[in-house]
């Protein structure tokens, strides 16, 4: 029997030079949401969880062609963009995500890079 990995020996390599083929891309679209949860939302965040930029801005164009909706709204009035805008390093997709039609919801305010919660 192999000896359990701990630490940085269990994780996997990144690989970042992997091309995507358009089936793989499209396949996202077949996730199913949790309870609760929009399914075009769930399958955005899995997209832009699982996708480097170049397959994600591809992405967009199957899920729009799908008659997906960019601008679905969280249980809490959220868009997906006001979602990805949050994230440090997430400039390049809400571009993509804008660029596509994607906006944001109107009680939404941007939050300064590296500003933590009100203390």
């Amino acid at each position: 029997m192999e000896e359990k990995k701990t630490g940085a020996a269990r994780t996997q390599p990144a690989v970042r030079d992997e091309f995507w083929t358009d089936e793989r891309i499209s396949s996202f679209l077949q996730f199913l949401p949790p309870e609760g949860v929009p399914a075009d939302y769930h399958i955005l965040q899995k997209a832009y969880r699982g996708m480097l930029p170049d397959a994600f801005e591809r992405f967009l164009e199957y899920f729009v062609e799908a008659g997906h909706d960019l601008n679905v709204r969280h249980v809490d009035g959220s868009t997906f963009l006001d979602h990805v805008a949050k994230h440090r390093c997430s400039t390049e997709y809400a571009r993509l995500l804008e660029q596509a039609g994607a906006v944001h919801s109107a009680g939404w305010v941007a939050i300064p890079v590296g500003a933590g919660p009100a203390r």
